[in-house]
């Protein structure tokens, strides 16, 4: 049944496709008038201007050079010839060796097969059991104490030096020594020393011994005849 509604889609929709086709081939088409365009008019171009003609620049001549005379070559000196080795017309003949003989190989028996033994059977081992993880506690966090406040130290005051008094329109006079006072130095009080707390001690973690590892004893294989 699923075959046969498929055949009849394909059937269906290929008609209505080529139906679809013969309407649009068939179909006349509308010619839409085109509008008439205007012709502009021609602008009118102002002829190009007359260029003057440029005088040709005179070239001056090559300069005549004169023929170089021809080295003379020496000649090669004549190499003289040198006389022919004589050769022999024949060749002394070769005598032919005798053939060696070489012997048969030997015929080799045949070595009977050696038995190989099957490989023995391993047992299974026993995993071995692995002990979980400890947990580790969880360590207290240790308190880290504030900083302490600095107090704010007190601006020191400028001392008021005297006024310096005029200079007198009189003659040049010895200038006087003004006495100069003594600034007095303030101590700073010493910083509090911030003492951190000791470390704390951690317990020692415990040791995990795992178990001895089974002893295997393989079979030793039969020697070969």
């Amino acid at each position: 049944m699923s075959s046969l509604l498929l055949m009849a889609l394909l059937l269906s929709c290929s008609g209505t496709g080529s139906a679809a086709r013969w309407h649009e081939e068939t179909a006349p088409k509308e010619e839409y008038p085109h509008p008439a365009v205007p012709e502009l008019p021609k602008p009118e171009l102002p002829p190009h201007p007359e260029v003057p003609e440029l005088p040709k620049p005179e070239v001056p001549e090559h300069p005549v050079v004169p023929e170089l005379p021809k080295p003379e070559v020496p000649e090669h000196p004549a190499i003289p010839e040198l006389p022919k080795s004589e050769m022999p017309e024949q060749y002394p003949a070769i005598p032919e060796l005798p053939k060696p003989e070489v012997p048969e190989h030997p015929a080799v028996p045949e070595l009977p097969k050696p038995e190989v033994p099957e490989h023995p059977v391993v047992p299974e081992l026993p995993k071995p059991e692995v002990p979980e993880h400890p947990v580790m506690p969880e360590l207290p966090k240790p308190e880290v104490p504030e900083h302490p406040i600095v107090p704010e130290l007190p601006k020191p005051e400028a001392p008021h030096y005297p006024a310096v008094p005029e200079h007198p329109t009189v003659p040049e006079v010895p200038k006087p020594e003004l006495p100069h006072p003594e600034v007095p130095k303030h101590e700073l009080p010493p910083l509090p020393k911030v003492e951190l707390p000791p470390k704390p001690e951690l317990p020692p973690l415990p040791k995990v011994e795992l178990p001895p590892k089974p002893e295997v004893h393989y079979p030793e294989p039969e020697a070969k005849p």
